[in-house]
């Protein structure tokens, strides 16, 4: 598998056995705002274009990616049952059938890569502020499985701190429940704050008890050549945050 080399592979202590890469721009057909990976198939590009997109990647995968309804919330779809019709509405997405691919799609959210520190389960959420705020990774360690000090986590590409502006309700969901979650928030005057997704994704994940969180240090607004950013475009175009098992042992 010979990936784009301006594609992202996590750095984390995962087993072998566990692959996850994170799409740039990079490496795709789309053009304008959308140039030129855009995976994201409701983000007004050409159909055709991500359809080429998508195809591109499926070629290094060893299935279809398992797509989803993304909708900000923390419903995690299980991989491993029986498909429904259409695609589950879902921010995060968990299998342990080798060979299985989860995806989320992200333009300034956060997506976090879960594994099991054996390699037999793994997972990947789609977390923006809302996501973080409603549960998505408590949900998504809970469905990982097992000890939550045996798994492991990876923060990708996401807005930075010095780019997310938010207003005082934003602060209130985080620090309304967890007091130190204050820290996160840096006052930028009339009301409104500069927001570190990273710090509360750590924040949440040690609450869950994950200890072994690994990445970040991203902002998808800032580094406009590299990333796709909502923020920034409206008309962006969407990475994809691709997981996992390997086959055999």
């Amino acid at each position: 598998m010979k990936l784009h080399p301006e594609w992202i592979v996590p750095g984390w202590p995962a087993p072998a056995r566990v692959r996850a890469f994170v799409t740039t721009r990079a490496g795709g057909v789309s053009e304008g705002e959308h140039a030129s990976l855009n995976l994201g198939a409701h983000s007004g590009d050409d159909p055709a274009r991500v359809a080429a997109n998508r195809q591109a990647v499926r070629a290094l995968l060893p299935s279809e990616p398992a797509w989803l309804a993304q909708v900000h919330g923390n419903a995690v779809a299980d991989l491993d049952g029986p498909a429904g019709d259409g695609l589950p509405e879902a921010d995060a997405a968990a299998t342990s059938a080798p060979g299985r691919v989860a995806v989320v799609l992200t333009a300034d959210c956060l997506p976090v890569f879960l594994c099991r520190d054996d390699g037999s389960r793994v997972a990947v959420a789609h977390a923006g502020w809302r996501g973080l705020a409603a549960g998505v990774l408590e949900n998504a360690v809970a469905a990982v499985g097992g000890p939550p000090g045996r798994v492991l986590a990876w923060l990708g590409p996401a807005i930075g701190p010095a780019a997310f502006e938010v207003g005082p309700e934003v602060r209130e969901a985080f620090a309304g429940v967890h007091r130190e979650a204050g820290s996160a928030f840096v006052p930028r005057g009339g009301g409104k704050y500069l927001a570190d997704l990273y710090a509360l994704a750590r924040l949440r994940l040690s609450k869950a008890g994950v200890a072994a969180v690994s990445g970040g240090g991203f902002c998808t607004w800032t580094e406009r050549g590299r990333f796709f950013s909502y923020r920034r475009e409206k008309l962006s175009g969407r990475q994809g945050a691709f997981i996992w098992i390997a086959g055999g042992h």
